[in-house]
């Protein structure tokens, strides 16, 4: 599975383990930056990482900054990404059984990084348990009239 990772500089240093544990698990990573913790504007990293999910050369892409909430809402804009910010493991598994997500959003300032890598190895572990959840995904993609 080819992942996207990306971070601004205050998800640096995750980012940074984060890519080694996927890639010690025998996954491609494509690292969007940033390359260092000097201040830089998120959605410059975080929108090519969530371009290249919906635009399926990545499978799934994993995203960091102090909270994860603003890089989740720039992953968010894009249309067919479903990012999820994610808190605790049992938030990792819940968007990909119920929400199909295809991003997940980490504050490296939110958790410990032992923590962020079981968040990490729970949601690509769980399933899209389909079903009704389907429905609403369908109807989050629906154009508005």
């Amino acid at each position: 599975m080819r992942i996207a990772l990306a971070s601004d500089h205050a998800g640096f240093d995750y980012k940074e383990k984060i890519k080694l544990y996927l890639l010690e698990k025998k996954f491609e990573v494509c690292d969007f930056g940033t390359h260092s913790r000097d201040m830089v504007d998120y959605p410059q990293m975080i929108r090519p990482a969530a371009l290249a999910v919906s635009q399926k050369e990545c499978e799934r892409g994993i995203i960091l900054g102090g909270s994860g909430n603003g890089e989740a809402i720039v992953a968010n804009r894009i249309p067919g990404i479903r990012c999820a910010v994610c808190w605790d493991v049992k938030s990792a598994r819940l968007a990909r059984e119920h929400n199909d997500a295809n991003i997940i959003s980490i504050g490296q300032r939110m958790s410990s990084l032992d923590l962020a890598l079981k968040i990490i190895e729970t949601w690509l572990q769980s399933e899209f348990a389909g079903g009704r959840h389907l429905r609403r995904i369908q109807q989050i993609d629906e154009e508005p009239s």
